[in-house]
């Protein structure tokens, strides 16, 4: 891929330092300089809640909404969705033995304990679901299969809250699939205990009109190691937020995601990583591809080390490949170091077409054009797909990619 800015896009980023000391590795926009103008993350300004009330009714002004066509959220950002015919889920389940699928009520004390709402429409949804689904992977277990969760929506608006609690020592691969059309709304959370290992794949295959917004919560504990894949195709907007903390020293989080936007799609992910435990590490990798007029990509990616977390080892990558005239693309990493007694931290972010070299070299060999730009855009996505670790997963979502590569490339 081209590194270079493309016409139709923004590539920004910035680094606010606030003891930057021989520790501190910076890489990405804004290398060695300093003085952001207010903190990575905007929520900040109001404070997380539960309470819906809590969050002011958003104008598109906001930093964290001034990319999202609010028009187009179906009424979640400002309390009129939850008034509109209530939709339903059809949900399948794949439990591997030992693990256990309960539908809980509100007074469940495990709902919560990964982290609360950051904006209006996750505090909306937090506050307007009936039910909520808690899986739980039992301590010690290994699983050799995944558990799978197909969610299938009919319609109408629905709100939603899932978690995944895998308790200590225990290892699991878990798939939350999308499918169907509605507006939907919900916060996932997911429970690392002690020296627990889990990958969580989100797959958005959604109908073309469908609405979908969502925060991930993730809190993972001492030595725990959590991967997060995170996979966008259809919708006309989705818009996911990714959040990580830590528990105790010694977690490891990995957040790979793959989007590919097709004409009027609004695909954004925002993820913020809040270091505030020492010794533990993060790294983020997210690749899109957008075709078709007016496709739009946000990607958001806010890394937080915070004083006493001493020790951190991060860095975030966003890649973009913009396959055809007429698409954008919004991406911005920021990074905030409040210690200099770090690894290393850094972010990159680059957005480009095709890279003529490579696509020169598959010609000489025989490769027609097209072939060789299908090619191109496989090889930019395999590396992401491989981190999920199920071949029969990794190959279903190949075959999807091939489906949207046909559409034009």
């Amino acid at each position: 891929m081209a590194e270079q800015n493309t016409t139709g896009s923004t590539t920004a980023g910035s680094i606010e330092v606030g003891t930057a000391g021989a520790g501190a590795q910076l890489a990405g926009p804004g290398t060695g300089r300093t003085a952001v103008q207010q903190p990575i993350d905007a929520r900040v300004a109001v404070k997380p809640s539960f309470d819906v009330n809590d969050f002011p009714v958003p104008n598109g002004r906001e930093e964290d909404w001034r990319f999202t066509p609010l028009h187009r959220l179906g009424g979640l950002h400002d309390g009129t969705a939850a008034a509109a015919e209530r939709g339903e889920d059809k949900v399948e389940f794949v439990l591997p033995d030992g693990v256990t699928a309960e539908t809980v009520g509100r007074d469940d004390a495990r709902l919560g304990k990964a982290g609360k709402p950051v904006d209006r429409v996750a505090a909306q949804a937090f506050s307007a679901f009936e039910q909520a689904l808690v899986v739980t992977v039992p301590k010690d277990a290994v699983l050799t299969e995944p558990v799978k969760i197909d969610v299938r929506a009919e319609g109408g608006v629905r709100f939603a809250h899932v978690v995944i609690d895998v308790k200590p020592f225990a290892e699991a691969v878990v798939v939350l699939n999308h499918a169907g059309t509605g507006t939907r709304a919900a916060n996932v959370e997911l429970l690392l205990g002690d020296g627990a290992k889990l990958t969580f794949v989100s797959v958005q295959d959604w109908d073309r009109d469908a609405i979908h917004v969502s925060q991930h919560n993730a809190l993972v504990g001492r030595d725990a190691s959590f991967k997060s894949v995170v996979v966008t195709f259809g919708g006309d907007l989705v818009r996911l937020h990714p959040r990580v903390s830590y528990a105790g020293p010694g977690g490891e989080a990995e957040l790979f995601g793959l989007y590919f936007a097709d004409a009027g799609q609004h695909l954004e992910h925002r993820l913020i990583i809040d270091h505030d435990t020492p010794h533990c590490r993060s790294n983020v990798a997210y690749k899109g591809a957008l075709q078709g007029q007016d496709a739009h990509a946000v990607w958001v990616g806010d890394v937080l080390i915070r004083a006493a977390a001493l020790g951190t080892d991060t860095y975030e990558l966003n890649r973009n490949l913009v396959l055809t005239d007429g698409a954008r693309v919004d991406s911005i990493p920021n990074l905030e170091i409040e210690t200099g007694e770090i690894v290393g931290a850094g972010h990159a972010s680059a957005t480009g077409r095709f890279d003529d070299e490579q696509l020169f070299y598959l010609q000489a060999r025989g490769i027609p054009a097209g072939e060789a730009r299908r090619l191109v855009v496989r090889g930019f996505f395999a590396e992401l797909l491989q981190q999920i670790g199920v071949a029969e997963i990794q190959d279903q979502l190949m075959e999807k990619i091939e489906a949207e590569l046909e559409a034009t490339v």
